[in-house]
């Protein structure tokens, strides 16, 4: 883990001492903008708790449940005698924007299972490559798998993976380990973009599912980037009687 000395508060630390708010959370609030402004990046050192004390007036104690809380958010790592750090960003996104689905069912105590019908490679077509940030022809993995809850199917994962960033994909045991859960470790997390929307399901898809093509689903489709590079690009499609998106998110 780095650690790059902060810069110094800014002036505002000093002065915004006015309004009603508790004085942790100002010292908080200041913490998570400076965060997500990118004044202290990921792995860098954040103000002590010293230098924080003295910017805003308070107590050691407030400035200890300030970065407590932080720390419980998954925003910042403690380590004792040596100071309190940014998380790494995957740590963050991860939280927020991408759910493993054995994850998922097993925080319901339900049983997972998963069952995979395609893994193989491919010459990524143009529509396929530009997911990707590829040229058409490039080599690509592509994985279907069938994730089940106590036995019923609830998800379709339709995967494109890019080899460069994880060159193994196509050795691991997907039956025992989700490609979501395997990717974050190999390419750790740093943009998610989605989109949510209802559709029929494809043929394949039906089938997999044990689904009339008549019945609509849920279907996210999601392009995840490590470090400016896009890792993989997925279709999840889910049975709409079946499943119930859910989340939640704190700025």
């Amino acid at each position: 883990m780095a650690t790059k000395s902060s810069s110094s508060l800014p002036a505002s630390a000093l002065s915004g001492a006015g309004g009603p708010a508790p004085q942790y959370l100002k010292v908080k609030t200041h913490l998570r903008e400076g965060i997500a402004g990118g004044r202290w990046r990921p792995g860098e050192r954040l103000p002590s708790e010293a230098d924080l004390t003295e910017a805003f007036g308070v107590s050691r104690m407030t400035v200890n449940r300030a970065l407590r809380e932080l720390h419980q958010e998954g925003l910042v790592e403690r380590v004792q005698g040596v100071g309190s750090f940014v998380a790494q960003l995957h740590r963050i996104a991860s939280t927020l924007t991408v759910r493993d689905v054995h994850e998922e069912i097993a925080a319901r105590n339900h049983r997972h299972e998963a069952s995979v019908h395609v893994l193989e490679t491919l010459r990524a077509d143009a529509g396929q490559a530009a997911l990707l940030g590829l040229r058409a022809g490039a080599t690509v993995f592509h994985s279907v798998i069938v994730h089940r809850e106590n036995g019923i199917a609830i998800q379709c994962e339709d995967r494109l993976v890019n080899p460069a960033c994880a060159p193994d994909y196509m050795d691991q045991d997907f039956a025992r380990i989700t490609p979501t859960h395997y990717l974050l470790e190999v390419a750790p997390l740093s943009e998610a973009r989605y989109t949510i929307e209802a559709a029929m399901p494809g043929a394949l898809e039906a089938r997999l599912l044990g689904m009339p093509r008549g019945e609509p689903c849920l279907v996210v489709k999601r392009v995840t980037s490590s470090q400016g590079r896009a890792v993989t690009a997925v279709r999840l499609v889910h049975p709409a009687s079946r499943y119930l998106l859910e989340g939640s998110f704190q700025a």
